[in-house]
């Protein structure tokens, strides 16, 4: 493969043949707030956006100290004012917190403003815990079927009209919004290949299931009027800085973003720390070596080889990368190497 020059001035072996995509959650730091994270994700979709990336995706989260992304449908509507030609998108929207023809008008009013540049994924976890369910459904009665319906039934609002049809989503019927089923589980692989859509795997956080959920969804897949042939997008933790050490350094971050959740105490995305790693018990190493196992953080030439493995691995069409930095410019910077390692060659398969 012919070498190509990526922004850093290093001489890049390989570069990124996939389409590249980015997960935001707008992460509120420690030393900040939740406006200074959204000013940052609408600074970072605007440089994004002229960096070449394919996608721009909000997820959906509650009751979390360090996320700012709860309100996806608001925070979409400011980044796509913030651009203009980029995809913009939520990765997602936890379709069994809402009612289908809420999201429908949400989605609906927000492709009638930015006709052709949103999208929506759609996943049945519940994005925070039990009491906070609650508080958001009043009710946790319900059954394992509930979610394809309510998929179903999101489907038929964003349809033309039918006569007589007595609800419809205004904005919303006729629209074009893509849908995307998400998931980490064969369950969520099992429902995008009935339905024919295109399914990301939330392998940046939950990986184990990533290898049996990819080939049951392209084995079981089913063409669509939307998708003629299967499409996989994995998620990836990605830092990318001028040196191995400094990268692995921003990298600590989110390792304890993960450890403080798992012992019961998330909060603000923390400042890096030296050394952090080998400061924990050693079932916190194997769980965060479990966790963050499809992640990559190094120099341009480390990432490009790192994320090249993965996709001959998995398979991967396209790669949405996250980048957990608590420093603004570290981040922006992270995300601008990794832009410079995109092959330009790929072209949108639908």
């Amino acid at each position: 493969m012919a070498l190509a020059r990526c922004r850093s001035c290093r001489i890049v072996a390989s570069m990124i043949s996939v389409p590249l995509s980015v997960l935001d959650l707008s992460p509120i730091c420690e030393g900040s707030d939740a406006r200074q994270a959204l000013l940052n994700t609408i600074d970072l979709a605007h440089h994004a956006e002229g960096w070449g990336y394919e996608r721009y995706w909000l997820a959906e989260h509650h009751n979390m100290p360090g996320i700012a992304s709860a309100a996806t449908a608001i925070v979409i509507g400011q980044v796509a004012q913030a651009t203009s030609t980029m995809t913009i998108g939520a990765g997602g929207v936890m379709l069994p917190n809402h009612a289908p023809l809420v999201i429908a008008e949400q989605f609906g009013t927000l492709a009638a403003l930015y006709p052709g540049r949103i999208e929506l994924g759609l996943g049945r976890a519940p994005g925070t815990d039990q009491h906070t369910m609650a508080a958001l459904r009043r009710s946790l009665s319900g059954n394992p079927d509930a979610f394809p319906r309510d998929v179903l039934e999101l489907q038929h609002y964003f349809k033309e009209p039918e006569p007589g049809q007595p609800i419809q989503a205004v904005p919303g019927a006729g629209l074009d919004v893509p849908l995307w089923i998400l998931g980490s589980s064969l369950y969520g692989a099992q429902l995008a290949a009935a339905l024919g859509l295109p399914y990301a795997f939330a392998s940046h956080f939950a990986p184990d299931a990533l290898d049996p959920a990819v080939a049951v969804y392209r084995q079981q897949f089913e063409p669509s009027d939307q998708l003629k042939k299967p499409h996989v997008m994995l998620g990836m933790n990605v830092v990318v800085a001028d040196s191995d050490e400094e990268a692995a350094f921003l990298k600590t971050s989110v390792m304890q973003s993960f450890v403080n959740l798992r012992r019961g105490r998330p909060g603000k995305l923390p400042p890096p720390v030296a050394d952090y790693k080998e400061r924990l018990m050693p079932a916190e190493r194997m769980m965060l070596d479990d966790a963050l196992s499809c992640s990559t953080a190094g120099t341009p030439e480390t990432v490009a080889r790192e994320i090249n493995a993965f996709v001959a691995r998995t398979g991967a069409d396209e790669i949405m990368a996250t980048c957990h930095v608590h420093d603004h410019a570290r981040r922006l910077r992270s995300f601008e190497l990794l832009a410079g390692l995109r092959d330009q060659a790929w072209r949108r398969t639908f």
